[in-house]
């Protein structure tokens, strides 16, 4: 499945998605490999079998099999530790001291730019609605250079994406 095939997927009430998506797929505030990784980790995120084909079928040719994992391994370590640290920032107190205790190696070995799979982090953070990630990593990615411009696409990618899953689940899948 490709994005076109995706977008017409999409009904009607949902048209500013299918626009979003598109263009936001050929948006210029990020690179190629970033908007690529954006869109997979983005995804991956979604839980949406069908969005996740269709974003992997048109962006992992665009990036190599190392960044590829990366971006896969930024939806899944980041679905762990958005868990993890959202409840620790609501319940505050003595959680906020204690150790993680949770492997989380993949985030200083991405097998990619760190900066790229701190965006991607940033991009599933915000899925998942943690703020205390969000913060963390929207400052990791403005340290390393990126421009609050990049750091809004990049959350326009994850916004449209998830949007798109939503609609998904909602409508019957096509025979």
């Amino acid at each position: 499945m490709s994005i076109d095939a995706l977008k017409e997927r999409l009904p009607d009430y949902a048209k500013d998605l299918r626009l979003n998506l598109s263009s936001l797929a050929s948006d210029i505030t990020l690179n190629e490999h970033q908007i690529a990784g954006t869109f997979i980790a983005s995804a991956v995120a979604s839980r949406n079998e069908e969005v996740t084909k269709a974003i992997i079928d048109e962006f992992g040719a665009k990036l190599e099999p190392a960044a590829l994992n990366a971006a896969k391994a930024a939806a899944a370590i980041m679905g762990m530790n958005n868990i993890y640290y959202r409840f620790t920032h609501m319940m505050g107190g003595d959680y906020t001291q204690m150790p993680a205790k949770l492997r989380m190696s993949i985030i200083a070995r991405p097998g990619v730019e760190k900066v790229d799979f701190e965006l991607w982090s940033l991009a599933v953070s915000a899925i998942n609605g943690c703020e205390m990630c969000v913060q963390s990593h929207e400052h990791a990615v403005r340290e390393n250079g990126m421009s609050s411009e990049q750091v809004q696409t990049a959350v326009r990618i994850a916004a449209t994406v998830h949007g798109i899953a939503v609609v998904l689940d909602a409508e019957p899948p096509t025979v």
